[in-house]
């Protein structure tokens, strides 16, 4: 049996992974059952609960992207190093941050702070595009961690393809400023 060298790695970020999006759905609340008196009055408190639905949803999808992406990144090298451990954390710092922003986004997206939770979000985003892009730059610097020249190849396109999406959130979060709702939708697009 051949012995996978990032399988403990994986391992643990799988439980990172696991954890980050199990919070997102602990800031969804169940309406107070004193308030709730009528079938209606339930619909309504459930209705009212949209913002926090949205955002659940927008970060579920992204964290569920980044895991899947994440797995596939491991799948490019056969061997560690003590800087992509750390680029690595960098990024599952990425992931485990993402519920804060989230719960932010839920309460103040349908509020005149909109803008700023959006804001927010959206920097949240950059980061982990940012991990996303040190990250793939360690699986080849200092050293080539890259399981075969193919794979070499999809790293370099792919830190490639980062660097372009930090332009692109950058802009997002920029319009985020303006229009906090047309970002959003920007960034679920980019899925």
């Amino acid at each position: 049996m051949m012995h996978n060298p990032t399988s403990r790695l994986e391992a643990f970020c799988d439980g990172v992974f696991a954890i980050a999006i199990t919070l997102l759905i602990l800031e969804i609340k169940v309406p107070d059952l004193e308030s709730i008196n009528s079938t209606q009055t339930l619909a309504h408190a459930l209705w009212e609960e949209w913002p926090s639905w949205f955002a659940f949803l927008l970060s579920f999808g992204t964290i569920l992207i980044a895991w899947s992406n994440h797995h596939g990144a491991l799948k490019l090298i056969n061997k560690s190093s003590s800087i992509f451990h750390f680029t690595n954390g960098f990024f599952l710092m990425t992931i485990v941050l993402l519920p804060y922003p989230t719960s932010l986004l839920a309460e103040f997206i349908d509020s005149d702070s909109a803008q700023t939770a959006v804001m927010f979000y959206s920097a949240a985003i950059v980061l982990q595009n940012i991990s996303w892009t040190l990250m793939f730059h360690s699986m080849l610097n200092p050293k080539d961690l890259s399981a075969s020249e193919d794979a070499r190849k999809v790293i370099v396109t792919t830190r490639r393809r980062c660097i372009y999406a930090f332009l692109i959130y950058v802009a997002i979060t920029t319009i985020a400023y303006w229009l906090p709702m047309v970002a959003l939708g920007l960034l679920a697009l980019l899925w």
